[in-house]
C-alpha cells in the first residue's frame, strides 16, 4: 500500500486519467474530489463491499430454489 501525506489543495494522479484532490480538512473528516472518466466506476468502500457481498450471495443458489420458482413460472 502506498501511503502519501497531502495538504488541502494538493492531489495525486492515478494512471493517466484519474486525479484525486484534497479539498478540505475539517475536524476528523477530509473532503476529496475525484476527477475521472464517466465510465470509471467510483464507490465508497462500504458501498462497494455491500455490492460485492450481495453479488456473491446471488451467485450461490440451490436446485431447491428452482423448485420453489417452478409453480410461479407460466407454462407454454
Amino acid at each position: 500500500m502506498l501511503v502519501l501525506t497531502r495538504k488541502a489543495g494538493e492531489g495525486i494522479v492515478v494512471g493517466d486519467n484519474i486525479t484525486i484532490k484534497i479539498l478540505e480538512i475539517k475536524g476528523g473528516g477530509i473532503r476529496i474530489g475525484i476527477d475521472a472518466p464517466r465510465d470509471c466506476k467510483i464507490y465508497r468502500q462500504e458501498v462497494y463491499e455491500q455490492i460485492s457481498k450481495e453479488n456473491r450471495e446471488a451467485a450461490h443458489w440451490q436446485l431447491d430454489d428452482l423448485d420453489e420458482l417452478a409453480p410461479t413460472t407460466p407454462k407454454k
